[in-house]
């Protein structure tokens, strides 16, 4: 039986919580046909050891940026520390970085300051910007619509669990919308109907992990192959069938994410190539 292809867009594959077995989550993942794995750095002086697992497993790419509830412990990111980042071949993304007023609410004010400094890279290297957003909707809808409207610039909402407001003010930009483990929990059907609203060229999947574990794996570790169980939820709220969500996930994020299609299609090529030297 062939297994759908599928890309878990955001995961954090640095974190310790993989570090007895991540060769072996990435195999996990790619026999569950999880082709490709972006691991997500969030605190920058972080982003050597994020980087190595990108360079030493050809499924895995990387972004890096503060995450807003680091923002107040972290040095402030300059565009130029993240455009120059953005020149390493699997580099794909700015962020992830947002507004967290749900924890961290006393660090508004710097935490808004980088975010406006990820936007400007994003538009500087042209590269999506992703987006963490809790209990922050009316200040990120506002920062994001303002950012957008000096300089066009592409973006998703990571782990979209926000208001209905929010997702539509990001739509309207032609931004993404992620789906995680959220959107299976039995009790997130208003935030399933979120979704169901949305454009399906505009959604992307993704485990967060090693958080927020879908069922039938809910309160465990999540890893990279659990997307796939996100992605059937999916499927149910659009009413498609598995294998043209699926689909309809992968042209999403190729477009989005161009600079990790590009390397696709590069790492296709090279076989044969190699062949006829």
């Amino acid at each position: 039986m062939t297994v759908p292809v599928l890309t878990d867009s955001h995961c954090h594959l640095d974190f310790p919580d993989f570090d007895q077995e991540r060769p072996e989550v990435i195999t996990r993942a790619l026999d569950a046909g999880v082709r490709r794995m972006v691991t997500i750095c969030t605190r920058l002086r972080n982003e050597p050891q994020v980087r190595a697992i990108a360079e030493a497993h050809e499924p895995v790419f990387y972004a890096a940026g503060t995450h807003p509830m680091s923002a107040a412990e972290e040095p402030l990111a300059t565009v130029d520390q993240l455009v120059a980042l953005s020149r390493h071949p699997k580099f794909v993304g700015i962020g992830e970085t947002g507004l967290d007023y749900h924890y961290t609410a006393d660090s508004a004010e710097v935490q808004r300051r980088s975010l406006r400094l990820h936007i400007e890279a994003a538009q500087e290297t042209g590269l999506p910007l992703i987006i963490h957003a809790r209990d922050a909707d009316q200040d990120m809808a506002r920062i994001l619509t303002e950012g957008f409207r000096a300089k066009e610039y592409t973006c998703v909402m990571h782990c979209f669990s926000s208001g209905a407001g929010l997702a539509r003010a990001a739509l309207d930009l032609g931004f993404y919308l992620s789906m995680s483990g959220i959107a299976a929990f039995p009790k997130s059907q208003e935030l399933r109907d979120i979704f169901a609203a949305a454009p399906v060229d505009r959604i992307l999947v993704e485990t967060d992990s090693p958080y927020l574990a879908p069922p039938p794996h809910r309160g465990r570790r999540n890893e990279p192959a659990y997307v796939a169980h996100t992605a059937r939820k999916g499927a149910e709220v659009f009413g498609l069938a598995f294998e043209e969500f699926a689909a309809q996930t992968e042209v999403n994020f190729d477009r989005l994410f161009a600079k990790a299609a590009a390397w696709q299609d590069t790492a296709r090529q090279r076989p044969a190539r190699e062949a006829r030297a």
